[in-house]
């Protein structure tokens, strides 16, 4: 199989700078030389350009325009000084997109023209690269790269299903985010529900609530229960893996998202993880899926051969160990591609 990769270094989208740097830190991790020794093809297309805002530029670079390294100090600083994405506090659902996206865009929306940008390039950049033969790969960069990717991989099949790996829901609208962080919007986004620019990309929505199964969550907003529990979304929790086991949860997702649909997407967060072992994440919360669970469900994806593109989002190296979250996420992708223990 030829395995086409692209990159998205973006993190105006999440609450925490550091998320950009995450595409080179999983090719620096061995991505491709794993995908080659595993007997695929690789056609990496490189990155998107993103533009940075001045602010963004200032922090990462050092005065004579390099990659500026960050102290214990100023680590420690970005990691408790920002919002853990605020994910609390609203009981508001989002109508259904009703406008077009000339209309006044949300003032509870942080860097919107350029995670709405970046996602256009990459929506185009998919429709211009990707051909039937090929499996899209495309590495963040945090969530709400996933819009994009979504809008284009939708084009390519009559009907989208979606399984979608994460400790949140992602299915906040500009009514319902506390911080105005788009990350955690992209799956809303997806459905058609949210600031009408983003939706507009690719005419939303891309999916289905029926062809969606989250799995991994625990931890969402009042506002994205409602939202959910109304569209009638599938999820399974950490309790569900806990009480039954990731092998039942997979089957009953596969089961779900495979009945109407004639391709699956994967989009896997590496905060699902526990952080125990994905230390390197924006918004990591205890309690998550362990290494195992999260390879024997990348194991059957791969026996099911139903995923047809996939992004794998939210490494974050600044807040990383020795690269522990970017190796396990190459890890996993080969497991997805077909890598196995024997």
């Amino acid at each position: 199989m030829e395995i086409a990769i692209l990159g998205v270094p973006l993190d105006l989208g999440a609450g925490r700078r550091g998320v950009d740097m995450g595409p080179s830190a999983i090719r620096y991790a061995g991505l491709n030389e794993h995908l080659r020794a595993i007997g695929h093809a690789v056609h990496d297309l490189g990155n998107i350009p993103v533009a940075l805002t001045q602010s963004a530029r200032d922090q990462s670079l050092d005065a004579s325009g390099e990659p500026r390294a960050h102290d214990d100090a100023e680590i420690l600083s970005m990691h408790t000084s920002v919002d853990h994405d605020a994910r609390h506090h609203s009981h508001h659902l989002s109508p259904p997109r009703t406008s077009d996206a000339g209309d006044r865009p949300s003032s509870n929306i942080k860097w919107l023209k350029e995670v709405r940008e970046a996602n256009i390039s990459l929506y185009e950049k998919l429709l211009e690269t990707i051909s039937d033969d090929q499996f899209p790969l495309v590495l963040g960069g945090d969530h709400s790269i996933a819009i994009g990717s979504l809008a284009a991989h939708r084009r390519h099949k009559k009907r989208l299903g979606v399984i979608w790996f994460d400790a949140h829901g992602d299915v906040n609208t500009p009514e319902t985010s506390p911080s105005g962080n788009i990350h955690g919007m992209p799956l809303a986004v997806a459905l058609g529900y949210g600031e009408p620019s983003l939706t507009a990309i690719g005419d939303a929505p891309y999916v289905h609530p029926e062809d969606i199964a989250l799995i991994g969550i625990r931890d969402l907003d009042p506002g994205e229960k409602i939202f959910l529990r109304k569209l009638g979304i599938r999820v399974f929790t950490m309790h569900d893996i806990d009480r039954h086991g990731m092998s039942r949860v997979m089957e009953e997702a596969l089961d779900f998202v495979t009945r109407h649909t004639d391709g699956v997407h994967l989009s896997f967060d590496l905060d699902a993880l526990d952080p125990l072992y994905a230390p390197g994440v924006g918004t990591p919360v205890a309690g998550g899926v362990s290494y195992r669970e999260a390879h024997l469900a990348m194991e059957m994806l791969a026996e099911a051969d139903v995923i047809t593109s996939a992004d794998f989002v939210e490494v974050n190296p600044i807040l990383d160990v020795e690269n522990r979250t970017a190796r396990a996420t190459v890890r996993l992708i080969g497991s997805l591609l077909g890598d196995t223990l024997f």
